[in-house]
This record gives structure tokens, C-alpha cells and sequence, in this order.
């Protein structure tokens, strides 16, 4: 089945989780990845986004930590993957 970790809460406030602002490694996330699946080392951040939306009745105004925290996951991914395709890492996917 899937490989994504499941995000462990210390809080009700998973937004507040400072693990979720770094992905997690993409090439043990995508390491049993097919082709036709979507695979994502940001997961846990997109779901903690989702948790605080759902905690605050969809109030973003409340959650703009937990969106940082998501984009700052996909900027550090992005930056990471082109780092391991530059240094011809293998098993990147792209």
C-alpha cells in the first residue's frame, strides 16, 4: 500500500507541527511508487493545511501558518530534487 508516514499530532493543532515544513525523503516516499500513482514527501503538510481548515470551519485567516508550512515543504522539495538530478543521484524520479 502506501508508503506516506502517517502524520503524528502533538496537539490538536497539527498546523502547529514544525516537522511539516520539510519533506520528507522523495526517494523513500516514491521508492514503491508506481507509475500511474501520485506520490507526494508534502503529504503531511497538505494534510495538516486540511485539519486546521477543518478545525477553524474553513477560516484561512487561521491557518496561514499551516499553509506557509505547506509551501515552504514544496519549495524545499523542488530545491532538493533538482539538487539530486544536478549530482545524478540515482532513483530520482522527475
Amino acid at each position: 500500500m502506501s508508503s506516506i508516514p502517517k502524520l503524528k499530532r502533538k496537539s490538536d493543532d497539527a498546523a502547529s507541527s514544525s516537522d511539516t515544513t520539510q519533506p520528507r525523503d522523495h526517494l523513500e516516499v516514491m521508492g514503491g511508487k508506481v507509475p500511474s500513482k501520485f506520490a507526494d514527501p508534502c503529504a503531511h503538510a497538505a494534510k495538516a493545511s486540511m485539519a486546521c481548515l477543518e478545525k477553524y470551519s474553513f477560516d484561512r485567516t487561521k491557518c496561514a501558518e499551516a499553509f506557509q508550512n505547506y509551501r515552504d515543504c514544496k519549495k524545499a522539495w523542488v530545491l532538493q530534487r533538482r539538487k539530486d538530478r544536478a549530482e545524478g543521484r540515482d532513483g530520482v524520479f522527475d
